[in-house]
């Protein structure tokens, strides 16, 4: 027997959060079959008591009318707050630094608002080489809101071979960072999976005298950034990847307690982010609310924020740490496959050290097309293709096994 098959096993009955599989639907293929999920750094899997959940939205609406803002096992008006605290455990913050709100880009924009003051001399952004697009449109749009060129001020953080060391790091600041404004970088990397040294970097741009802010859309739920002992100026992220909240799924922020008494500094305004007693009083005059929620605008959509209030209710179970460690062994154990193919065309561009990736592996295709990636599919593999030639491979510990890792290894292995 395959020595691996052996692993998978023995690493799946060691394995003391089995169970939470049980609480997600598998896709199956058409013979009723689980499919091999990859994807989670895509689109996580959705918990069984999603619907519950969103019934009970819309049984209280049947019931209670607008009444349901008040009434009710989860009364609408303070519903955001049945989220805030599982939310903040998952990041490592303080509830009070934590909200739930918005779409991630949204968020991005309005942090920029408040945390991105340039000057003359000191107006630059530093970002990550390869950044995700939607972030890169976010930055260039807000630099040139200032009157300034993003070709002139966005800085990259750049390494050799897919990977930014901490020697990368210190240069980088050594030559930029009497320049740079703000630093907004993702916590982990989307494309190569690398999780990026965010102590040093936080702490860089403090002696730098910058802003600092993470994007943890591939964090999220897959690491563990504490982020109040961080001490990063805000973060933001989404929620229905890793956090398994649905498509399209509300984000969260992260606005560090040093800020929450804000008051005239630079922020948008909406009255949910008003004082909750002053709120319905209909008054000119904003009032904000201390720390985090002090940035929401509107009043949140309750259906979508039951499937989250769902999730994060699964999480609270299973604790973060646990999760953590389970993600490095599952990584672990698929580039243990990997290096065994030993195949001439595919190169691992995720970090080998567990403790700078997250759960997810990406793969290279040195002759790139994406002929191997639609055998995988059609065997039965749900991973993500990203252009020009990497398969993400995530196995995420809430719901995959071990023995899910060495199914793909062999259809890999059949396809290469």
């Amino acid at each position: 027997m395959d020595n691996l098959l052996i692993k998978a096993g023995e690493y799946d009955e060691q394995d003391e959060l089995k169970s939470f599989r049980n609480q997600f639907f598998i896709p199956k293929d058409k013979e009723g079959n689980d499919l091999i999920y990859l994807c989670g750094n895509s689109l996580g899997l959705q918990p069984n008591t999603v619907k519950p959940a969103v019934e009970n939205v819309l049984d209280s609406w049947a019931k209670n009318g607008v009444e349901g803002h008040t009434d009710g096992e989860f009364p609408w008006l303070p519903y955001h707050e049945f989220l805030t605290e599982n939310m903040a455990n998952v990041v490592g913050a303080r509830p009070s630094e934590t909200i739930v709100m918005n779409s991630l880009t949204v968020n991005l924009h309005l942090m920029m608002v408040s945390f991105y003051t340039p000057v003359p001399g000191k107006h630059k952004i530093l970002v990550e080489s390869g950044l995700f697009p939607s972030d890169q449109y976010a930055v260039a749009s807000q630099i040139r809101f200032h009157g300034y060129d993003p070709e002139d001020s966005i800085v990259y953080l750049k390494g050799a071979n897919d990977f930014v060391s901490d020697a990368d790091i210190e240069a980088c600041f050594a030559e930029n960072g009497d320049n740079i404004a703000l630093v907004m970088i993702g916590g982990v990397n989307y494309y190569s999976g690398q999780y990026y040294n965010l102590p040093l970097i936080t702490r860089l741009a403090k002696q730098y005298g910058c802003k600092i802010g993470f994007d943890l859309a591939h964090g999220a739920g897959n690491i563990v950034p504490d982020l109040h002992e961080l001490g990063a100026d805000f973060a933001v992220w989404c929620t229905y990847k890793y956090l398994n909240s649905g498509p399209g799924a509300l984000a969260g922020a992260f606005i560090h307690s040093n800020h929450e008494d804000w008051d005239s500094k630079p922020r948008f305004e909406g009255w949910w982010g008003n004082n909750k007693e002053k709120r319905f009083k209909m008054e000119d005059q904003f009032l904000p609310l201390r720390g985090a929620e002090g940035w929401q605008l509107s009043n949140p959509p309750i259906m979508a924020m039951a499937p989250i209030r769902a999730s994060l209710e699964i999480f609270k179970d299973a604790g973060m740490n646990r999760l953590r460690a389970k993600g490095k062994k599952l990584s672990s154990f698929l580039i243990e496959c990997l290096q065994e193919l030993d195949a001439a065309n595919l190169e691992i561009i995720t970090p080998l050290d567990p403790d700078k990736r997250g759960c997810q592996v990406s793969i290279r295709l040195l002759n790139p097309d994406k002929q191997l990636f639609n055998a995988l599919l059609a065997a039965g593999v749900i991973a993500d293709w990203r252009e020009p030639d990497v398969i993400r491979v995530a196995p995420v510990p809430l719901y995959n096994t071990f023995q899910d890792i060495f199914r793909f290894y062999e259809l890999l292995k059949k396809n290469i």
